[in-house]
């Protein structure tokens, strides 16, 4: 463990700063990774004795890669596709994400970031848009640390009869799970093998995987990354974690979705972004300013709309917005209360945060901290009002 400068302990990654030189002799093929605008990993997969050349040189990818639907269609409205002749444009890799892949134990991956022809990062790169964000905070003297939550469903590796998908079958009880058991604990041992799987693969890969839950209906669980004041890695790991997640539930037998509402009626999978803000003295300003906490929510609230399609960017996202699942449905926010947009989880006043429960499970995480974190600056540089607090009512016996 190491201690930030904003005073959140958070794992020091095992990943180097520089290639090893043997990376020929221990591998037999690299994975070159770039998220896309859905958050989906596309790239190219090399023979390992290429790789050098790689590193030195980059390869080339076009950039509709970043204007591509989820069904994987350039969408030409981008103006990333035939406007300009599918162009391709130079990718570098980042040496610092540089992991084993451990479901293919001959096999290592990597991520990557694009260039313009001028050498700058290129504008439409979700991982940019971030970057970007957050340079607008270390310009002001601020830090920002964002935690990230991702709910999933471990699926049947075979559909109904109708097609459709369904919930596993328990290792236990060799039977269907139907019936819902939030933080059961019994459905953390039927699927242990998968759980402790997925938790061994994150610490191979060096990514701060922390608790694990069973959530709301049957096979959906959720595992929870570590705060972190690298807001750019925690999105890296966020998807790393997706793809492992999936990796490992397919070794195991099973499917695992990251679809917003697999099931119509069973709630849906959300991406919950818990963010706070430091000073450079390591102060939570949100701890010292009730004042100014509420400025950032006033700021979530106002560019909510505008951020629905970054939040719930498919057709599926919409249908996970239904009443008494814990999904939002306005902007309302409140402290210890689930049933809001914006909450403010109980704990320390030193580690007061907003959580933001809007996005699905589907959306891209680096555009959702974005919109999360510039929605917040927004509000604390303007000092907006934050609205629709829903308070609980205290219990009467």
């Amino acid at each position: 463990m190491a201690e930030t400068t904003s005073g959140i302990a958070t794992v020091t990654s095992k990943l180097p700063l520089t290639l090893p030189d043997d990376l020929a002799s221990r591998y037999q093929h690299m994975d070159l990774l770039i998220p896309d605008s859905n958050g989906l990993f596309r790239g190219k997969r090399i023979a390992a004795s290429a790789f050098d050349k790689v590193a030195r040189e980059g390869v080339l990818l076009p950039a509709s890669l970043f204007g591509a639907d989820i069904s994987g269609d350039t969408a030409e409205s981008t103006g990333l596709g035939l406007d300009i002749g599918d162009r391709d444009f130079p990718c570098r890799i980042l040496p610092h994400t540089l992991a084993p892949i451990p479901w293919a134990p001959d096999a290592a991956q990597i991520l990557m970031t694009m260039d313009d022809e001028d050498g700058n990062p290129f504008a439409a790169n979700p991982r940019q848009v971030l970057e970007q964000v957050v340079a607008r905070y270390h310009a002001r003297g601020l830090k920002p640390v964002v935690a990230v939550e991702l709910e999933f469903y471990l699926m049947d590796r075979d559909f109904d009869e109708g097609g459709r998908p369904q919930p596993p079958i328990n290792p236990l009880t060799r039977t269907r799970d139907e019936n819902v058991q939030v933080y059961y604990m019994d459905d953390l041992d039927a699927y242990e093998k998968v759980i402790k799987a997925a938790q061994a693969a994150c610490l191979e890969q060096g990514i701060p995987a922390d608790t694990a839950v069973a959530e709301f209906a049957p096979g959906q669980f959720e595992i929870n990354l570590k705060h972190s004041d690298d807001v750019v890695a925690a999105c890296d790991h966020a998807l790393m974690l997706k793809r492992a997640i999936k990796a490992v539930a397919r070794e195991h037998g099973y499917i695992a979705s990251f679809m917003a509402k697999p099931y119509p009626d069973q709630a849906g999978s959300g991406t919950h972004i818990h963010a706070s803000v430091y000073d450079q003295q390591g102060n939570n300003i949100f701890a010292d300013s009730e004042a100014t906490l509420r400025h950032a929510i006033g700021g979530l609230q106002q560019s909510m709309a505008e951020c629905m399609l970054i939040f719930a960017p498919h057709a599926n996202s919409y249908r996970r917005f239904h009443s008494d699942l814990f999904i939002p449905k306005n902007t309302c926010w409140g402290y210890n209360n689930r049933t809001v947009a914006l909450r403010i989880p109980g704990g320390a006043d030193s580690d007061l945060r907003i959580e933001h429960r809007v996005a699905g499970a589907d959306a891209n995480s680096y555009l959702v901290t974005a919109a999360v974190l510039a929605s917040m600056l927004d509000g604390m540089e303007r000092k907006l009002t934050a609205a629709h607090r829903r308070a609980i009512e205290a219990a009467t016996l």
